[in-house]
């Protein structure tokens, strides 16, 4: 790894636009879309703005086609900027310089860069002597790696025999062989059983924790982002929503909490409407939402006044409360 003094990814003023074919249905769409073919400009990224310190584990979130795999592929300098200034590990990524190569990598979740009807062991030799690493510091990287990833007899198996998560993890090796300063991670769980998902989250805070690489994770899966990211990147409508930790996102989103009442005998809807928003109600099971600013207050009253036997305060699910967002966004289009 290199030292940095400052900020190890810096994006400013982020843009990319795309000019996208627009075809009319039927014949006549057809017909005109060969002869006078029209254009039109979409937006993936606009006016994206935020830096990562070294060694920080950032969530990237969004909907479908917010343009997070596009920040990607432009920080690791697959893509060029329409507008805007970004610096990773102290390089322009567009210039694709190889100091800047040797200190990055991308994975993505759909997309695999070992051969599939050879062992991980021959593509990963092929790695190393693509990043000039020498054959005995391969072997002991490789070693490492796999101890940590648990992978054993899977190096030897054409990649084709792997399972989905015995190939995601030699993915994984591959991408961390030339030991990579940043860590750009789109979708590392996708498709994986919910043990996989949790050996590939436990083995990059293990790998983040020992070697101090900065990690930016895109995932679907919420549980990733809760157990890997102290802080989240949002983006929503094309812009940066949020900036900072989950749970501020989570305030910032529901106002208020989630309060569940188990009774002793049941008790008439209308008594609880009072104290909040009546959620659900069966039999001697409650479910209400109140503002953050009357919590003390109202459960105090709610023990008070019921027969309460067991009371639980919660946030409402974050995946519930983004869905919601991403949801109203739609419908705002």
């Amino acid at each position: 790894m290199l030292p940095s003094a400052g900020p190890i990814v810096r994006a400013t003023g982020l843009c990319k636009s795309f000019r996208v074919a627009h075809k009319q249905p039927g014949l006549a769409g057809t017909v005109q879309h060969l002869l006078h073919r029209r254009y039109r400009r979409v937006e993936a990224v606009r006016d994206l703005s935020f830096v990562i310190e070294p060694g920080e584990m950032v969530g990237f979130l969004g909907p479908n086609g917010a343009g997070k795999t596009t920040t990607l592929k432009m920080l690791s300098g697959l893509i060029h900027p329409s507008a805007g200034q970004l610096e990773v590990a102290g390089c322009l990524p567009q210039r694709r310089q190889e100091r800047f190569l040797q200190q990055i990598t991308l994975v993505m979740g759909n997309r695999q860069q070992l051969i599939w009807d050879l062992p991980p062991l021959d593509s990963l030799r092929v790695n190393a002597a693509v990043y000039g690493i020498d054959e005995a510091e391969a072997r002991r990287r490789i070693a490492t790696l796999a101890e940590m990833l648990e992978l054993g007899e899977e190096l030897h198996r054409p990649v084709r025999k792997l399972s989905l998560g015995q190939r995601m993890k030699a993915e994984l090796l591959a991408a961390l062989l030339h030991n990579p300063a940043v860590l750009f991670l789109d979708e590392p769980t996708l498709g994986l059983d919910v043990n996989a998902q949790a050996r590939v989250r436990d083995f990059l805070a293990d790998y983040n924790r020992r070697t101090g690489a900065t990690v930016l994770l895109t995932s679907h899966y919420m549980g990733d982002i809760t157990a890997l990211c102290d802080r989240v990147l949002l983006i929503h409508q094309g812009e940066l929503f949020h900036d900072g930790p989950l749970e501020a996102l989570t305030s910032r989103l529901a106002p208020c909490r989630q309060v569940r009442l188990e009774l002793q005998q049941s008790v008439p809807a209308e008594a609880f409407r009072p104290y909040g928003e009546l959620e659900t109600h069966h039999g001697h099971h409650v479910q209400l939402l109140i503002p953050r600013e009357r919590l003390t207050d109202q459960v105090a009253a709610l023990l008070a006044n019921f027969p309460v036997v067991d009371l639980e305060v919660s946030d409402p699910p974050v995946e519930e409360l983004i869905g919601a967002l991403f949801r109203s966004a739609g419908a705002e289009r």
